[in-house]
């Protein structure tokens, strides 16, 4: 059995892609204005909004417990609607040795296909793989679609 894996899912929003990436990767702090049942708080720890490099805090629920993490944000593709966030501290690496989530967004018709691939290695083989938390990315971006839409 491996430690390293992969999960990937896909959900179809009405938002465009450009406003979907722009809000995930330069305004996360509005997340939890949005889903504040999943995202309770969203704070910058170092760098700028926006900006490879950038440290971000999140406090989040997740399968009921309140959770937190601080991930670095390790790229954004402008073009291609894509950023990837590697978390380097938080409930997670109790889990975890690491964790990255890549979310790329897709113009599709008059909305956009959101694509969440969450890599990891896990600590040790009795860790499950992260579906839960898969499944709270794309609650989350059902969430945030439906406040796009309306904006």
């Amino acid at each position: 059995m491996s430690l390293f894996g992969k999960v990937e899912a896909d959900v179809e929003i009405k938002a465009p892609a450009e406003k979907f990436h722009e809000i995930i990767s330069c305004r996360p702090h509005h997340i939890s204005n949005v889903s504040p049942g999943i995202i309770q708080g969203c704070a910058l720890h170092e760098g700028e909004w926006g900006n490879e490099g950038s440290v971000i805090n999140w406090d989040y629920v997740h399968d009921g417990k309140a959770k937190v993490a601080k991930e670095i944000i390790e790229a954004i593709d402008k073009k291609n609607n894509s950023v990837t966030f590697k978390v380097i501290e938080g409930d997670l690496m109790e889990e975890y040795k690491n964790i990255k989530s890549t979310i790329q967004a897709t113009p599709k018709g008059e909305g956009s296909l959101v694509h969440w691939t969450i890599e990891y290695e896990k600590l040790h083989e009795n860790i499950v793989e992260p579906n839960t938390l898969l499944q709270l990315a794309l609650d989350l971006s059902k969430d945030l679609d439906a406040h796009l839409v309306k904006a």
